[in-house]
């Protein structure tokens, strides 16, 4: 041990005692997360509005915390809320227990569950921190119809999966077709 060692350690003290503390002010201003950033789960959609849940459960067999519970139900000409023969009609995420690893999101064969950047998961109710499928759910953006509908991209659920991601949506091509003069298609002329 060297004399001047307890020296250098109060010269370590003192060099800090005069610097400006570093503060976050956290909830006006918050940081931009990395993209990878495993946050928030959401349960996304079709471009047409249907949901890419198929109520399989692998999420839920796959998650090392229990967090996840799913019961799928069997769709039906008059109420099809997925493409596939099921939904998941019931989705509960209990964030208590949630460790945010991310191997729901692996499991999912249908890439219907993703992670958002959402990190904000506080609350003073345990109640309110199990998700719903509601809560859950993404928005349905514009030219979405909420479920339940009939198929909109294609006969079956392979033409969901399989589409084109490029080609113009059903919708999209009659709007087109409607802003065109008789009907006819651009670059076409009697």
């Amino acid at each position: 041990m060297g004399v001047f060692d307890p020296y250098k350690g109060f010269g370590v003290t003192f060099s800090t005692m005069f610097k400006k503390p570093t503060t976050e002010q956290y909830p006006e201003e918050k940081k931009a997360t990395a993209p990878r950033f495993h946050g928030r789960h959401q349960l996304n959609r079709h471009p047409d509005g249907l949901e890419k849940c198929v109520g399989c459960e692998l999420c839920a067999w796959a998650c090392p915390a229990d967090a996840i519970y799913v019961e799928g139900a069997d769709n039906t000409e008059t109420e099809r809320f997925s493409p596939g023969e099921r939904y998941g009609r019931v989705y509960q995420i209990n964030y208590l227990r949630c460790i945010l690893c991310g191997l729901c999101i692996e499991a999912c064969p249908t890439r219907a569950l993703t992670m958002s950047n959402d990190y904000e998961l506080a609350d003073d109710s345990r109640q309110d921190l199990i998700f719903t499928k509601e809560q859950l759910l993404a928005p349905l953006a514009e030219g979405m119809e909420a479920p339940p509908h009939p198929l909109r991209l294609g006969e079956t659920e392979t033409d969901y999966y399989l589409r084109d991601p490029d080609a113009p949506l059903p919708w999209q091509v009659a709007s087109q077709s409607a802003d065109q003069p008789d009907g006819q298609p651009d670059g076409q002329t009697r």
